[in-house]
C-alpha cells in the first residue's frame, strides 16, 4: 500500500482509469463478436450493419486510450475482409 499522498492518489486515479478502459474494450469485443455471429449465419445485410457498429466502437475505444491503432486496424481489416467475402 502507498505511503505517501500523491501515491494514493495515483491508485485511484489509475483503477479508475483502467474502469474506463476495460468498458470500451468490452464493447469493442462484443460488437466484434456480433458481426463475426453475422458472417457465420451468412446474413450479409446484418453483418454489414454490425460492421459499421464494430468500426465504430474500435475507433471510439483506440482514441480513447483502450487499444493501440495498429490493433484497431488490424481488427477492422479482418472483420471487413470476411463481410466482403460473404456472397
Amino acid at each position: 500500500m502507498p505511503n505517501l499522498k500523491n501515491a494514493k492518489k495515483r491508485v485511484l486515479v489509475i483503477k479508475k482509469k483502467e474502469e474506463e478502459n476495460n468498458k470500451f474494450a468490452a464493447t469493442m469485443k462484443n460488437s466484434v463478436k456480433k458481426v463475426e455471429r453475422a458472417v457465420a449465419s451468412k446474413d450479409k445485410e446484418k453483418a454489414s450493419d454490425a460492421l459499421k457498429v464494430a468500426i465504430k466502437s474500435i475507433d471510439k475505444a483506440t482514441s480513447k486510450g483502450a487499444t493501440k491503432k495498429n490493433t484497431a486496424a488490424r481488427a477492422k481489416s479482418r472483420l471487413t475482409k470476411k463481410v466482403n467475402a460473404m456472397e
